[in-house]
């Protein structure tokens, strides 16, 4: 509940101005069975006319209050509901984008996904009932039953004797239904899961013809959510039945007294008619209250959810704490005169095996490194500590001479300029996917879209840079997609250029004219790194590493390679044969 007092604190007076205007509108619902008991026991036997329209007078009057004050009161609940929630996707997305790949890997992107959509919903819903439903039902039961005991006792003695069963309903009911609930979106996040990987996936499902098998996954996850939703629901739905049959019995035991009592001259028909509207506005408002303690159980395990996240660490600053006391002011500061070096990186994603092992390499300002490796080799994982998306389990990384724990984030994160094989393409223009909201002069945004060799297929477009761009690129083919993510990169001016395998579907003049057209036109005092599993792509560059099973078992230029490395000149003569000089 701490959390979402949190987020809901900030609309305290609306808050309060709502609950005040629904304590108004419930009052004056619970005057007119009052006066509908006066009119029958007073006004009617005495045949008073006027006692009879100034009830129904008083009647109306308070009938359209409450009705006024209800329908505002509810409005101002949604808005409030609304306004809040409004702030804790935000604060979810936001925290979601800043957590470190180790992070987003412990809780699964799928889980991420049902807390910022179904879990947000079901804390939308809890704010905006609480503030109707959990307002009105208590002063409709206390309330109600202060005005049934000076009417009379007796019959109020019944449902006083119903309550504490009605009680104990709710807490053990609600108290299980939180598990249950936490189980249900765990359900939840794997069905996510599930769609997410077949939506990024129908291609290769439909290729392979894997429908089938397909289908047979959903159903298990289908299966297990539909079958945790069916406990739920028991659980939590049986406390309307036995609520029913409590106050049902207690409706029963009044009128049977009621009847003996106004037989023996002890109470008016009238009172008796009011005491059962009070029953009934007693019993609904105990409905109401068991909804509300299950909506409540509904928040509290998606709000249990949501704070998770986003009271998490990141993943990022406290192990850069820890780096800041462990490490001696000699080991922040790399004495070469390397712009960017490795230096014996170690790293494992699972503890006790490692993917990556002594990765110890030095690039200087103007160069270029290429790396390159069969598939599985390590050669993303570089990338990864590269922009520290996870930390070394050993070793360090230095980017112009300061070890890049030491870096504040925006400061770090400026100095990428980043593009890989299947990367990021929202709907949108060109411009705005090559600019990806940064403030980029459009000078700047040309020149990137020329030295990425993506001008020839700008220029034929009709509308430029305004062209319109589907969801992930689908109106452009394979190498147009590319070149768009190249140019993306350079526009950024960045002082390290990183091309992930982000040429593979260029054709070799083409890879070749980028490289010549990047090292001409990009800036002079940062550093290329080219990751690809084409040697006509690294061949060039002034170190290369060649990887294999996580380890560097060959470094230095291409020429060197060929005659040191046997792994190295076997891909160059398989790609390129004899002239791989």
């Amino acid at each position: 509940m701490k959390f979402i007092l949190r987020y809901i604190k900030p609309y305290k007076w609306a808050i309060f101005l709502g609950l005040f205007i629904k304590f108004i509108g419930t009052i004056s619902d619970l005057v007119l069975p009052s006066v509908l008991a006066r009119l029958i026991d007073k006004e009617v036997p005495e045949k008073s006319v006027s006692g009879i329209v100034i009830c129904g007078v008083v009647m109306l009057f308070f009938s359209l209050i409450a009705f006024v004050f209800n329908v505002v009161a509810n409005r101002m609940a949604a808005d409030v509901a609304r306004k809040s929630c409004e702030k804790i996707r935000h604060d979810l997305f936001d925290k979601i984008l800043k957590l470190s790949c180790k992070k987003s890997d412990e809780m699964t992107i799928a889980s991420l996904e049902a807390r910022l959509t179904s879990d947000t919903y079901n804390l939308h819903n809890f704010i905006g009932r609480i503030q109707r439903i959990g307002v009105r039902a208590p002063i409709l039961l206390a309330g109600g039953i202060m005005v049934t005991l000076f009417m009379d006792t007796y019959l109020t003695l019944i449902l006083l004797a119903t309550l504490p069963f009605i009680f104990l309903v709710v807490y053990t009911v609600s108290k299980k239904g939180i598990k249950l609930y936490k189980k249900l979106q765990d359900s939840v996040d794997d069905m996510v899961r599930v769609v997410r990987e077949n939506a990024l996936g129908v291609r290769v499902i439909k290729a392979l013809s894997k429908g089938d098998y397909e289908i047979q996954r959903f159903d298990e996850v289908n299966s297990t959510l539909s079958n945790r939703d069916r406990k739920a629901s028991l659980v939590m739905g049986i406390s309307n039945p036995i609520i029913s049959l409590l106050l049902n019995a207690g409706l029963c035991g009044v009128i049977l007294l009621g009847a003996f009592r106004v037989d023996s001259g002890l109470t008016q028909p009238g009172k008796i008619i009011a005491f059962m509207n009070y029953f009934i506005m007693i019993s609904n408002a105990m409905l109401a209250i068991t909804r509300v303690f299950i909506m409540t159980s509904k928040g509290i395990a998606s709000a249990d959810r949501i704070a998770e996240v986003v009271d998490t660490d990141d993943g990022i600053d406290v192990l850069y704490n820890q780096t800041a006391l462990q490490q001696s002011q000699e080991s922040k500061e790399d004495k070469s005169d390397a712009f960017l070096s490795f230096r014996n990186v170690t790293f494992g994603y699972n503890k006790g095996k490692n993917v990556l092992e002594n990765i110890d390499f030095s690039i200087n300002e103007g160069q270029s490194l290429g790396i390159i490796g069969a598939t599985g080799s390590g050669k993303s994982t570089i990338l990864s500590l590269l922009y520290r998306f996870y930390e070394p389990d050993m070793g360090e990384i230095f980017i112009d001479g300061k070890n890049i724990c030491t870096y504040k984030k925006d400061e770090f994160r400026n100095l990428f300029g980043v593009a890989m094989q299947n990367d990021f393409i929202f709907e949108g223009t060109l411009k705005e996917n090559i600019v990806f909201g940064k403030d980029i002069e459009q000078d700047d945004i040309e020149k990137a879209v020329s030295i990425s060799c993506a001008k020839e297929f700008v220029d034929v477009l009709s509308d430029k840079y305004e062209h319109m761009i589907t969801a992930k690129g689908t109106n452009l083919s394979g190498g147009q997609r590319q070149r768009l993510l190249i140019s993306r990169a350079i526009a950024r001016n960045p002082r390290i250029l990183v091309l992930d395998d982000s040429s593979s579907a260029l054709d070799y003049k083409t890879d070749m004219l980028l490289r010549s057209a990047i090292k001409e036109g990009c800036r002079k005092d940062g550093v290329l790194v080219l990751v690809s599993q084409r040697v006509s792509t690294v061949k060039d560059c002034d170190l290369i590493l060649v990887l294999d099973k996580g380890k560097i078992i060959g470094k230095g230029k291409h020429d060197e390679l060929l005659c040191e490395c046997e792994e190295y000149a076997l891909i160059a003569k398989g790609q390129m044969g004899k002239t791989s000089h």
